[in-house]
């Protein structure tokens, strides 16, 4: 089932979600509802919060090439354990923030360890577009948004026109 997205400005977008004690059917329901909300927006990655659930629940699907098989991605206490040194720069946007993007540096490569839908521990390495969209996606899981990291006179902005569109679906 498709969830409407929050759009930022909204507070549950800037709260620290709880971890994942107990891997319920309800969860797991949600994981997949969150993957068919994102694949539709469509979006590469989606955060509990995003749909105002505040658990630690991501679920992230990287693959963009044609006629390659999608490599769905669902993460339950998702936590950055190792981070490269080097940094790369990649133009984010976010369901949260539609038709918005600007560029964030952040570490080239990630490793993260999560729970998966079967309850069982992960590690996994990730780079390129993969290591920004775990990223991205954990940020939201503490509160934290892409436009976090800009200068205070584009975030005013960004959050401005957000508030204008929030207006206008209002009155639609």
């Amino acid at each position: 089932m498709k969830r409407p997205i929050l759009i930022h400005p909204d507070p549950r977008l800037k709260k620290i979600c709880e971890p994942v004690a107990d891997l319920s059917d309800d969860l797991c329901a949600l994981a997949d509802d969150m993957l068919e909300t994102m694949y539709d927006a469509p979006g590469i990655g989606l955060a509990a919060p995003q749909v105002g659930v505040l658990s630690r629940l991501i679920v992230l699907d990287c693959v963009k090439e044609e006629g390659e098989a999608p490599r769905p991605l669902v993460m339950f206490n998702p936590e950055v354990t190792a981070q490269s040194d080097e940094t790369s720069v990649y133009e984010e946007g976010c369901l949260s923030i539609p038709e918005q993007f600007a560029d964030v540096t952040r570490p080239t490569e990630v490793e993260v360890a999560w729970i998966d839908q079967d309850g069982k521990a992960r590690k996994e390495g990730f780079g390129g577009l993969w290591a920004t969209c775990v990223q991205h996606e954990i940020d939201h899981l503490n509160g934290k948004l892409f436009i976090d990291y800009l200068k205070p006179l584009r975030r005013q902005m960004i959050t401005r026109k957000m508030q204008k569109l929030k207006r206008e679906r209002a009155r639609a």
